[in-house]
């Protein structure tokens, strides 16, 4: 059978970069010749791209990998591959610890598919996990799966620097590499050429891009800035920022460019200096507090999520009340929260011990999500009757008659249809609200 026959069904777990990732891997194998499909039960090969950064996203996608047995049993031929940081991070295990799967391939190795493909159909093992120190896709348009979306993502940079003691991604993405502003620019303008109406910038430390050449240096304000500029029409967002690298410069440019979403996600993780210190985040609770002031100075109504967990290494109840302490000063409009699970292959898991009773976290994580959700709900009555722009983006669940969409602020706001369609902006004032979401009509 020649692959212009052959069909991939691409199934995606983990952050946006997976879902960016999955563009990328969807054009390398059309390129190949292969057609993507919408279900799994006709494909002749399957490929999972998948996360580690938590193990329960791990358990979920060998539950995943182990039920298409019963579609091998159907079709003997079907070939089944784990992408991505799993695949990364466990590397030729998979082969032992998972029957069904004949590709492994990392996150730096797409490229390296179509052959992967013809291995395993010779019955060879089909792996790749070497990581790239210049690997970016530069040269690769990436396929827009979800052709109903009308927002998509571009990721301006690949790895990671920073080496925080728990995070497993600087093991399974490799060191940080910025891709060229001209192929960014390029696949923003494609994405505004097909209909598009937002797109944003993704990298695991965005605000660290600086690509440089013989003939200039772009930092991310820059980048920034060239992307507003290059498709005015379209809304821009970014993610995720380190606050060691949140510069004034970045707020500038978000003020000064109304296409430029107003919200920022800012991961601070803990409230307490030491705990920061022992996670190797690089800032102090003083500097965090500094950004955000920065942020509501510079950028007056910006809204602000971040990532927080609780029970870390030798966490006291004295630092985890520092994390309260935070929370209830920086009144994030949506936070991210988790309690510390080992990840294998950290420089955590090997020298700072996992000391936190597992009773303790849950209370302290239990206690996390009662406080935010109640600042939440505080910043949205905030918002009654004021008036926001808002981009459509689908059909409520709950009514038919109405639409939700985002706010700049990045806010999920639900009011009467009409005769508005996706993809359409409307102003909407707020009438009232839950902790999650907003309720409002166009006027």
């Amino acid at each position: 059978m020649s692959n212009n026959s052959k069909k991939l069904f691409l199934e995606t777990y983990g952050c946006q970069m997976n879902v960016a990732d999955s563009e990328v891997v969807a054009s390398i194998m059309e390129h190949d010749g292969f057609t993507i499909i919408k279900t799994r039960e006709e494909a002749d090969v399957i490929l999972v791209n998948t996360c580690s950064i938590r193990e329960n996203a791990e358990t979920r996608i060998r539950g995943r990998v182990q039920g298409f047995s019963e579609l091998k049993k159907k079709n003997p031929k079907l070939l089944i591959g784990v992408i991505g940081c799993m695949a990364e991070r466990l590397g030729e295990k998979l082969f032992d610890q998972e029957k069904n799967v004949n590709i492994i391939v990392g996150p730096d190795a797409y490229m390296d598919l179509p052959l992967l493909v013809k291995k395993a159909e010779n019955g060879e093992k089909a792996i790749n996990v070497e990581l790239s120190l210049t690997e970016t896709y530069k040269d690769i348009c990436p396929s827009r799966i979800d052709e109903t979306s009308i927002s998509g993502f571009v990721s301006i940079t690949r790895g990671c620097n920073n080496f925080c003691t728990y995070c497993i991604v600087p093991y399974t993405r490799g060191r940080e590499r910025s891709r060229n502003p001209e192929s960014i620019l390029q696949e923003v303008n494609d994405l505004s050429e097909k209909g598009y109406k937002e797109v944003t910038l993704l990298g695991q430390n965005v605000n660290s891009f600086v690509f440089k050449n013989s003939i200039s240096e772009v930092s991310f304000p820059e980048l920034l800035e060239m992307v507003a500029i290059s498709v005015p029409n379209m809304r821009i967002r970014f993610a995720t920022s380190h606050p060691k690298d949140m510069s004034d410069d970045t707020l500038r440019v978000i003020a000064k460019n109304d296409n430029i979403c107003n919200f920022i996600h800012l991961p601070v993780q803990s409230g307490s200096d030491s705990v920061l210190k022992d996670m190797r985040r690089k800032y102090t609770q003083e500097w965090y507090k500094n950004r955000i002031e920065a942020i509501h100075k510079i950028i007056p109504g910006c809204g602000i999520s971040s990532d927080i967990f609780c029970g870390f290494h030798n966490e006291s109840e004295e630092d985890f009340n520092q994390t309260i302490e935070l929370m209830k000063w920086a009144k994030f409009d949506l936070a991210y929260m988790f309690k510390y699970s080992e990840r294998p292959g950290t420089f955590a898991y090997k020298n700072l011990a996992d000391n936190v009773p597992e009773d303790v976290k849950q209370r302290r994580l239990e206690e996390m999500i009662v406080l935010q959700n109640q600042i939440s709900l505080e910043n949205n009555q905030g918002d009654i009757g004021k008036v926001f722009e808002v981009l459509i983006e689908g059909i409520s669940k709950r009514s038919e008659q109405d639409v939700y969409g985002r706010t700049s602020q990045n806010k999920v706001i639900v009011f009467p249809k009409k005769e508005y369609k996706i993809g359409d902006l409307a102003n909407v004032i707020v009438k009232t609200c839950t902790k999650a979401t907003l309720v409002g009509e166009a006027v």
